[in-house]
């Protein structure tokens, strides 16, 4: 029985499903009818190789009994495939295939294909649909809910994109049973920075599932009935969470400044995307760099004192239960702080940070008002804990 979380958007008041279930990609094409009423044409499957090859064959197999022609393009897999000539290739694939407005394109992948995938839908003929179905915990959570596509580039991560929504996403937990390690890291940490934003509650189930993972891999622990259904509720709660911040703040107000502003998302993200970029997206899985985003933004908390040390270690216990990072040994603060200038959350020339005043505290805070000194043993604090 499949578990279904609704997001609500304000762009012509449309809505869409999230559909939670088990072996659910065996029905995709029925599925894809039923979120795409009438439709029945060209279906694009944009995957990469090691995903594709695990599911896409039996997700090609159901849009086609369901009657979609699907056709198949493959790119490459890692933060850095996730760039314009991607996108190109993906555009000129679409028009080789002769697509048109009434065809679709069906996501089959992690965070790198959903935000691929979905920007190419946004400008192709100015639009067409889109179906996202994750098989990452990180996507299934975050990247595929809430209608953030984009690129990355040499100037920076995700700065050029679109806010453009799905009409359905779909998410098959047997998926995880084939992710490797890292990712599940990866995922968890965008789970605890959730539970960090949201409330003491969200926090509690996430650790509360880490708890029960002790000592085992998640594929194993999903093969039992019992830790499978509580492992969808907890996915369920995830990403109902973020789909009543995108309901309220749906393409991130400049204006909107409060703890319901889409922002408070970026939790993490300020630091993490700058250990991205500074790497070159080679060293870091996404979520990996989040993860130590997080506990540089709760020393930052802490140094600009509103937040305790409880609390700074409460959210590091919570990390490290998540899975072991990648060492930041190797990496130089000065570059680092340097990638601050070309992020995202920039307004009126200042850099806005995500930080907590407490759990299920979030507070926009100006980067001008940080001293560098702060910054440095923020940073110190972290490599050396």
């Amino acid at each position: 029985m499949a578990t279904k979380v609704n997001v609500k958007t304000t762009r012509n008041a449309a809505s869409y499903d999230i559909s939670i279930g088990r072996g659910s990609l065996k029905n995709a094409g029925e599925w894809a009818k039923s979120v795409m009423p009438g439709s029945s044409g060209r279906a694009a499957i944009i995957s990469n190789r090691k995903v594709f090859g695990l599911y896409g064959n039996a997700v090609k197999k159901s849009l086609e009994n369901a009657g979609f022609e699907p056709h198949v393009q493959l790119i490459g897999d890692g933060e850095r495939f996730k760039n314009l000539r991607t996108l190109e290739d993906t555009l000129r694939f679409l028009s080789g295939s002769k697509f048109t407005r009434t065809d679709s394109i069906v996501a089959l992948g992690g965070g790198v294909v959903g935000d691929l995938a979905g920007f190419a839908a946004s400008v192709y003929l100015r639009g067409i649909d889109l179906l996202q179905v994750p098989t990452t915990l990180l996507s299934m959570i975050d990247s595929s809910v809430g209608g953030k596509t984009g690129v990355n580039s040499s100037f920076g991560k995700n700065l050029i994109g679109a806010f453009y929504q799905p009409r359905g996403v779909l998410i098959d937990t047997n998926t995880l049973l084939t992710l490797p390690e890292r990712e599940v890291t990866a995922g968890f940490c965008e789970a605890v920075k959730q539970g960090a934003i949201s409330d003491r509650s969200l926090l509690d189930k996430t650790a509360k599932i880490l708890g029960q993972l002790e000592g085992r891999r998640l594929h194993e622990r999903l093969g039992e009935d019992s830790f499978s259904e509580n492992f969808a509720r907890f996915l369920a709660a995830q990403i109902s969470f973020k789909a009543r911040i995108v309901a309220g703040d749906e393409r991130e107000s400049v204006a909107k400044t409060d703890a319901r502003s889409r922002k408070i998302l970026n939790f993490g993200h300020t630091f993490g995307h700058a250990l991205e970029k500074v790497t070159n997206y080679r060293y870091f899985r996404h979520g990996e760099a989040v993860g130590h985003g997080i506990r540089f933004a709760a020393a930052l908390s802490k140094n600009l004192e509103l937040i305790g040390q409880n609390e700074v270690e409460l959210l590091n216990d919570v990390v490290r239960r998540a899975g072991s990072l990648p060492s930041l040994g190797s990496i130089d603060p000065s570059e680092i702080f340097a990638t601050f200038k070309y992020d995202k959350k920039m307004i009126n020339d200042s850099l806005q940070w995500i930080l907590l005043e407490g759990i299920g505290k979030p507070v926009i805070f100006s980067h001008a008002k940080i001293r560098q000194a702060v910054l440095a043993a923020s940073f110190k604090e972290i490599t050396r804990s």
